[in-house]
């Protein structure tokens, strides 16, 4: 009997074997793509990820050379091409931006800065930095304008929203309402997201508006 049962288990193993073979020649190819697919997919993503690193090293270098110059019209010149080869690129706009700035381009330096506040892609954070700057730089623009601006970038949760809220209490000031810009600057002070620093500017000009220190706090009403 074991001779028959020999024979039987070497046929069933040769009608296996047959069978695999021909699963492998007929569906084996979706195996090789599959494996072909995950190589290059592979191969693309590391070159992809050394042209940004390669990128990303070649506009530091770029923006390096350039704040080296030695004076701000030619910083202006070497970072113009940096921040114009990738638009929204937010360091070196808001170099170029302080550059242009400090060589007596305000108008130029409105115009980039508003530019990058303007770019959907760039993170929130540096959004709002250079629409600060630019309020900040900004001389043709009326105190409305600016509050307008202002109470945007003072929205809850903005990043600057702080520093915001800080500009308003001294546009208040500019346009001679001095009550409200004293109840500004008593809001930051009894913000919780106010830095002592903040804290120590809203109560010195508090304090300069004839609001003693005692007082700088709102102060608390009677229980009834």
């Amino acid at each position: 009997m074991s001779n028959p049962d020999s024979f039987i288990d070497e046929v069933s193993e040769e009608v296996r074997r047959d069978r695999l073979f021909g699963y492998l020649r007929r569906y084996g190819w979706i195996g090789l793509v599959i494996v072909l697919l995950i190589v290059g997919g592979a191969a693309a993503w590391e070159w992809r990820r050394s042209q940004i690193e390669a990128q990303a090293q070649a506009r530091g270098d770029a923006l390096r050379a350039a704040l080296a110059e030695p004076d701000a019209a030619a910083r202006v010149a070497a970072l113009e091409p940096v921040a114009q080869a990738e638009p929204g690129a937010p360091v070196a706009a808001l170099a170029l931006a302080a550059e242009q700035q400090a060589a007596g381009e305000s108008a130029a330096a409105v115009a980039t800065l508003d530019a990058l506040a303007g770019h959907g892609e760039t993170p929130e954070i540096y959004r709002d930095i250079a629409a600060l700057k630019s309020l900040l730089i900004d001389s043709e623009r009326t105190a409305e304008d600016r509050l307008m601006a202002l109470e945007a970038l003072a929205s809850p949760g903005a990043p600057l929203r702080m520093l915001a809220l800080e500009q308003i209490a001294l546009v208040r000031l500019e346009q001679g309402d001095t009550e409200a810009a004293i109840e500004q600057l008593r809001a930051i002070v009894e913000d919780a997201e106010a830095t002592g620093d903040l804290r120590d500017r809203a109560t010195s000009l508090m304090v300069a508006l004839g609001v003693t220190p005692e007082t700088a706090a709102r102060p608390v009403a009677p229980s009834e």
